[in-house]
């Protein structure tokens, strides 16, 4: 890719798109306690005394864009004696408005990043700072490979203060190399040829573990054919025990048919004992039904002999049922009688209470209640005087009253006693009653029970008939016991030999089957290590390939990347040198990338040259880096901001004024240039001024020339 240096805002390398830094708003970072800041496009200068807050500026930039770095303390950002800082970065990203906020918050023992998030568009993700990180590569378009990796693409690309970029000037070779490998994303050459020794080393492992694996691949083989060999054997021998297990098997059917033959006949005797048995228990009832029944009948002729002895009169019995009624109604008399004198009772005893209640009642009264006038004592003294004898008659007739009550109470117990035993003479004669009337249905009865055990005599006649013919037929099975004896002997000694030749069958067949798994899983090891054969030889070719062929294709690749990126960063160092010194000097790189500043063809060491021209060698290395960059890179979005922090260092009145050929030819769409040069104001669009007072720092104004 050919980038040409020239006036304008756009070149090949900033196609991938543009980022504007719009806003930032930082609390206790470094010097500045709350200060916002706005930045214009175009060119801006942020100038101010040495110290006043200037390089603060930038660090808060990147703090809020990437966090704190792995070489980063925290303790360099939170201002002294503060609990927490806080920074909020607003940017534009290809037309996306971006919001990124972050806070740091001291604890007793570190200060730690407390709170991150983004807001895309206003859509707000608070996520940890990994995750937020991650989002902002993604928008800025870096490679994912970066994620992991300190901002050096951010570093060579946007910012780098100018001692870090003189300092990688004075690196060594090897340092220096390996750190632009990794800016330029090509250390990936380096880290294929390292994996790649590791990989061929691990493959010539893997072949002497896979020869290892198939060694005595022949001798195998074989025991396989001795193995395979015997099986045949064995299955001969098995085919005879099979033949003789069959035999014994048919043997061992025939006699249990033969067993069951006779079974058959022992069933058939087992049942007739079964039902000799039930006969003998049916003979049994029989006969205990018949002496059951000869007892009732025996029982029922005497309770007849009894009840006849019993004489019945009927008018005796209508005579004590006329005799009851007279108690009954004479009873009532009495309980009526009884119920009178106690109300009496109650009668004399109420008069009683009223006079003694009077009594006392006049006893205590001093006036009377209606008149109002005085009671004479002879009044309450013939008012008692009555009281008295009322009290005194209502006792005798209480007494007497009381025993009227007393024999009426006699009276009702006696006519109750003689009432109870007409009840139970009654009740006696109505038993003698029932049972006389109970003489023919005994009679009755006994004639039934007499047929029932006629009957049941019939049945045990039949009963014990057919227990003898089954005593008869029983005895012509007891030989078949015998036999049963024999051929079950027989059977036992057949399933012997059976179960012995189903042994040998078993273990035959467990011998065969042993041996065809032992000769499978040979053959299993067989292909296996025959497999592991072939794959060995394509792991050596592959092995030979990687070290002979592969390894020097990526050394070759690397050598032309580097050789290219070294023409095309030593055309764009030379051009920027041209630029910032004399005609008297020129300069480029050498295959290391260190810089060769000649004079009319002799070469200056560096520690000869002057401070401006130390200077100028580090501000065109760094731009001249960030085109190579943007031009590798040519999609990531920050290819149209540049920020130089003090690039002027050292310079002097006349390389100052090349300062604005050099800001004419930067083709980036925002510029910030930190510098305490008063003269770089007038090479600028925009000029931001800080001042600081009492320790804390603070943004005068914004001019915009």
């Amino acid at each position: 890719m050919i980038i040409k240096i020239k006036k304008g805002r756009t070149t090949e390398a900033n196609v991938g798109g543009i980022v504007i830094l719009k806003k930032i708003k930082i609390n206790n970072i470094r010097s500045y306690e709350s200060q916002e800041i706005i930045f214009p496009k175009g060119s801006t200068l942020l100038c101010g005394d040495i110290g006043c807050g200037k390089t603060t500026i930038l660090l808060a930039i990147e703090f809020a864009l990437f966090g704190l770095q792995p070489s980063q303390k925290a303790t360099s950002l939170l201002r002294n004696n503060k609990e927490d800082a806080y920074v909020s970065l607003e940017c534009e990203i290809e037309d996306k408005n971006i919001v990124i906020e972050r806070i740091l918050k001291r604890n007793k023992k570190s200060i730690t990043q407390d709170y991150s998030s983004i807001t895309i568009d206003n859509e707000k993700y608070e996520e940890s700072v990994t995750e937020i990180k991650s989002r902002i590569l993604s928008l800025l378009n870096y490679p994912s490979e970066f994620a992991k990796k300190t901002n050096l693409l951010y570093k060579f690309t946007v910012y780098t203060p100018q001692e870090e970029m003189k300092q990688i000037v004075l690196e060594s070779k090897d340092t220096r190399l390996n750190t632009l490998r990794h800016v330029f994303g090509i250390d990936k050459y380096k880290r294929i040829e390292e994996n790649a020794a590791i990989l061929t080393s691990k493959l010539r492992e893997l072949i002497k573990i896979n020869e290892a694996k198939a060694m005595y691949l022949e001798r195998d083989k074989d025991i396989v054919a001795q193995k395979q060999k015997s099986l045949e054997l064995l299955k001969k021998t098995k085919e005879k025990i099979d033949k003789e297990h069959k035999n014994k098997v048919e043997a061992r059917k025939d006699k249990e048919k033969s067993l069951e033959e006779i079974q058959e006949k022992i069933d058939e005797k087992r049942t007739l004992t079964t039902e000799k048995e039930k006969t003998t228990i049916l003979l049994s009832e029989k006969e205990r039904q018949i002496k059951q029944l000869s007892e009732n009948i025996k029982k029922l002729n005497e309770e007849v002999k009894e009840m006849e002895k019993i004489s019945f009169d009927e008018q005796e019995l209508s005579s004590i049922n006329q005799r009851i009624k007279f108690q009954e109604e004479k009873e009532k008399e009495f309980q009526k009688e009884y119920m009178d004198i106690v109300g009496k009772i109650n009668a004399e005893e109420s008069k009683k209470r009223e006079a003694s209640l009077l009594r006392n009642k006049i006893a205590n009264i001093e006036k009377c209640p209606t008149c109002l006038q005085n009671v004479s004592y002879e009044y309450k003294t013939n008012i008692q005087a009555n009281s008295d004898k009322e009290i005194e008659l209502s006792n005798r007739r209480i007494a007497e009253l009381s025993q009227k009550k007393k024999e009426s109470i006699d009276n009702i117990e006696g006519a109750k006693k003689v009432l109870d035993e007409f009840r139970s003479k009654k009740s006696s004669m109505e038993i003698m009653k029932i049972r006389l009337d109970n003489i023919k249905e005994k009679k009755k009865q006994i004639e039934d029970v007499e047929k029932n055990r006629i009957e049941i005599e019939k049945d045990l006649l039949m009963l014990k008939k057919h227990f003898q013919n089954l005593e008869t037929a029983i005895k012509g099975f007891d030989k078949y016991d015998v036999i049963f004896k024999e051929r079950y002997k027989e059977l036992e000694k057949t399933k012997e030999e059976e179960n012995l030749a189903s042994i040998r069958k078993a273990e035959i067949n467990k011998e065969i089957q042993f041996l065809e798994n032992d000769i499978m899983e040979r053959l299993n090891q067989i292909a296996e290590k025959e497999s592991i054969k072939k794959e060995t030889e394509k792991i050596r070719e592959l092995e030979f390939w990687i070290s002979n062929k592969f390894v020097n294709l990526i050394l070759f690749t690397e050598k032309q990347v580097m050789t290219t990126l070294k023409e095309e960063f030593s055309r764009f160092f030379s051009q920027w040198f041209s630029i910032l010194v004399s005609d008297l000097l020129s300069a480029k790189l050498n295959d290391d990338f260190s810089p060769i500043v000649e004079q009319k063809d002799y070469e200056i060491d560096y520690d000869f040259l002057s401070g401006g021209e130390r200077t100028a060698i580090a501000l065109a290395y760094r731009l001249a880096l960030n085109q190579v960059i943007n031009s590798v890179l040519s999609n990531i979005k920050t290819a149209n901001l540049v920020i130089l922090d003090e690039p002027t260092d050292g310079f002097s009145s006349q390389q100052l004024d090349k300062m604005r050929d050099v800001l004419s030819q930067l083709t980036a769409e925002q510029i910030i240039i930190v510098s305490h040069e008063p003269k770089i104001e007038s090479f600028v669009e925009n000029i931001i001024k800080i001042k600081k007072e009492n320790g804390i720092s603070l943004v005068e104004n914004l001019i915009t020339t």
